[in-house]
């Protein structure tokens, strides 16, 4: 007999998700219940052999996506399907049973997300932050399957999808509040030099600066020929696809550039100033300010792509700073920066949150999470039919009225 099954979380109005998936000590983990009732008819019976559930994750790349001309002529998109942690039985009907007929079934489960520790395989991995670029060049999203098996020969598996966010990235930690220096050099003549107060940013979130031209004392003569006509900041972002394959595609975007220009001779103690620019953010609402509906499987981001390494693909972004100069080579500088999906104002906002979710964690022990006891009412049980709101009179059977 066909099921009707669907996955709810273990107490009203919350959340599956509970910690915050990238933060080890919140012990991220998906909390809910496997409800399993008869589909067809009121009160027939659905016979149920094994039940188990587990956290898929799906990659698709198409490189291509984006572009009509090439959408049909290249390779077909690639897929890649994972199983996150490991699958937990739920139900086995007992030895010497095929199956067993039950009217309702509630199976409590606790699934635990890898937090990147014990070892390289797929499975124990920090799952990347489910995200779906444009046009579908690259996308990552979570299911929570249900297998339920009726007997030997008959399985159905019931998917329901799930948004996962990395909180690893937030820039009010303290690593990402560290300033980052970098140098860059083409013909010895003058030398550029940046400073990044921080290194990890969010939509709308005000990025500054110091850059630093600094002339080689050893070549009086030549630095003083210098001119220098204008700096130029910009914000990179870098699609690769296939990164651990054979044929790596890269993708390149600005996504922001300012420009200031100089038009000076290179004085003698060099030439210092600050540039700053705004990260670009992605507007969620219509042309008539309404939000649309989200897609299930996907969390609403306000910026288009943030930093994250997939199986298929992985996204970069690089702060690069381009010193234009005459009688000298120009000078380009790429460094690395993180981006959160979460600005600056909101990463503040998460964090009393997290404090709060690592102390809830700690009382939690992985091998023994202490599940609500499972609730099943097989046919044969006393007075099995009510839990359907049904009973029977005489030989009839007909609504429970209480």
């Amino acid at each position: 007999m066909t099921a009707h099954v669907r996955i709810v979380s273990q107490a009203p109005n919350q959340h599956m998700l509970v910690g915050f998936p990238g933060i080890s000590a919140t012990l991220p983990r998906l909390e809910g219940k496997v409800e399993i009732r008869p589909m067809v008819g009121v009160s027939a019976p659905v016979s149920i052999s094994l039940v188990t559930v587990s956290l898929q994750r799906r990659e698709t790349i198409h490189p291509s996506a984006d572009s009509v001309a090439k959408r049909h002529l290249v390779a077909p998109r690639k897929e890649l399907t994972d199983i996150v942690g490991k699958e937990m039985l739920l139900f086995r009907c007992p030895a010497g049973k095929e199956y067993e007929n039950v009217f309702v079934m509630d199976l409590p489960f606790v699934l635990f997300i890898p937090i990147g520790r014990g070892g390289e395989e797929t499975a124990r991995r920090l799952p990347p932050a489910s995200l779906q670029l444009q046009s579908r060049t690259a996308e990552t999203y979570y299911e929570m399957v249900v297998t339920v098996q009726h007997s030997h020969s008959d399985q159905n598996k019931y998917a329901f999808p799930v948004p996962i966010t990395r909180y690893d990235t937030l820039s009010t930690f303290g690593m990402y509040n560290r300033p980052e220096n970098a140098e860059g050099i083409t013909d010895h003549l003058v030398t550029l030099g940046i400073n990044l107060p921080r290194w990890s940013y969010g939509p709308l979130d005000p990025i500054t600066v110091f850059v630093q031209l600094t002339p080689n004392p050893l070549w009086p003569n030549k630095w003083r020929k210098v001119t220098i006509n204008k700096i130029t900041i910009g914000i990179d972002e870098e699609v690769t696809f296939n990164h651990e394959g054979d044929e790596p595609q890269r993708k390149v975007k600005t996504l922001a550039k300012q420009v200031q220009t100089v038009g000076i001779k290179m004085p003698e103690s060099g030439y210092f100033t600050h540039l700053g620019l705004v990260f670009p953010a992605k507007d969620l609402r219509d042309n008539e300010g309404k939000l649309p509906r989200g897609k299930q499987a996907f969390p609403m981001y306000s910026v288009s792509g943030f930093s994250t390494i997939g199986t298929l693909y992985k996204i970069e972004y690089f702060l690069t700073v381009k010193a234009h100069m005459t009688s000298a080579k120009d000078i380009t500088i790429r460094q690395p920066i993180v981006v959160c999906p979460l600005d600056h104002a909101g990463c503040k906002q998460e964090m009393d949150a997290i404090e709060q979710a690592a102390k809830d964690a700690s009382t939690i022990d992985t091998d023994n999470p202490m599940l609500p006891a499972p609730t099943i009412i097989r046919m044969n049980d006393y007075n099995a039919l009510h839990a359907l709101g049904m009973t029977m009179v005489g030989n009839t059977r007909k609504l429970l009225i209480e």
